[in-house]
């Protein structure tokens, strides 16, 4: 029997797929593909390591994932890992079982290209996720996930039609597509996605992962209007609604730049609702920067929050800038969080 634990985001949940079909004919393997969004998820991905090992002592077990790649030594360093396996190598990892190397981690940046392998279906899911690409060129102060994942890189239109059309010969009624930086698609991901929806007019509903709002052009917003099996549930990656705590992140947009784009898609899809990522408490952020962040989510009318108080990750500009105390942090989290309780 294979296991396969895998930790944040939906990425990692399509990639998990592939290796429980890959490996469906091995036996006492165990594959935890995690996460390195922040040194909390990468300190949770350790504590299961070791559990996993307590409660299975002669499986071997393989560590893959974002984590893996930017901090393989401390992975290799572990006596309960069997092998340490890079964010490229695992795309092939059937090929490295019987390898005596403990750690094979290549240069993810050496890797331009992306043949995407075709999964049959999701395991206890309704909704089936669909990889557009991998990497990204943005360089957010606070974020390692491009060092984990390497640059931008697109999958094939073909392919990722091909893709779509096996899960609906499988009976799934939703696909969301996604990626590291979904919006960065090449050559168009608004025409992307009107391929797709031109080619399976069928599809019930066609959803996204994470939007960045600097991407959205007006190709798309006329696609929500003309399409309604375009899921009327938008989720953005926004951060702060503070234009100062947005620039020292790195971000492409501004507060008001996301107003403007929820109202130009509640004109076309009156009936829309929306979702964001928020990161509260990141270095330098005063109360009026973070009073902004509120008076973002009311004046959006956001009513779906992801809000995650800011967390160091070594390796990043941010981790250099002067902190914001980890208990307002923390307090700050929590306000946004019950803002929306509020409202409710």
């Amino acid at each position: 029997m294979v296991k396969v634990i895998s930790f944040g985001c939906r990425i990692n949940s399509y990639e998990s797929e592939i290796f429980k079909e890959k490996l469906k004919s091995y036996d006492n393997l165990i594959v935890v593909n995690t996460c390195a969004v922040t040194a909390e998820a990468e300190r949770q991905c350790r504590q299961t390591i070791r559990k996993l090992r307590k409660e299975n002592p002669k499986a071997k077990i393989i560590v893959t994932g974002c984590a893996a790649q930017v901090s393989t030594k401390r992975f290799a360093d572990m006596p309960e890992v069997d092998l340490v396996l890079g964010n490229q190598e695992k795309t092939e990892i059937e090929k490295y079982l019987i390898t005596k190397e403990k750690t094979v981690v290549g240069d993810i940046f050496s890797f331009q290209g992306y043949d995407a392998y075709l999964i049959t279906g999701f395991e206890g899911r309704e909704r089936a996720f669909v990889e557009i690409q991998q990497g990204c060129d943005h360089r957010c102060t606070y974020c390692i996930i491009w060092q984990a994942r390497g640059a931008n890189r697109s999958v094939k239109e073909d392919k990722i039609l091909e893709q779509i059309r096996l899960l609906l010969a499988q009976g799934f009624k939703e696909i969301c597509l996604t990626g590291v930086d979904a919006c960065s698609y090449k050559p168009s991901f608004s025409g992307l996605v009107k391929k797709i929806l031109q080619t399976f007019p069928e599809l019930p509903s066609l959803q996204f992962g994470s939007l960045d709002p600097a991407a959205i052009d007006e190709e798309f917003i006329g696609l929500a209007k003309d399409y309604p099996n375009i899921h009327p549930h938008f989720h953005f990656s926004i951060q702060s609604g503070d234009n100062l705590i947005l620039k020292r992140m790195g971000r492409r947009h501004s507060r008001e730049d996301v107003i403007n784009l929820c109202q130009k898609l509640r004109t076309v899809r009156p009936e829309c609702t929306f979702g964001a990522d928020f990161i509260c408490g990141f270095p330098t952020e005063t109360e009026e920067n973070f009073v902004n962040t509120l008076n973002l989510v009311k004046e959006a009318d956001i009513n779906n929050l992801h809000v995650f108080p800011y967390s160091e990750r070594p390796g990043t500009p941010a981790s250099k800038m002067p902190q914001v105390p980890v208990n307002i942090r923390r307090k700050r989290a929590e306000r946004l969080r019950n803002l929306i309780k509020e409202e409710k």
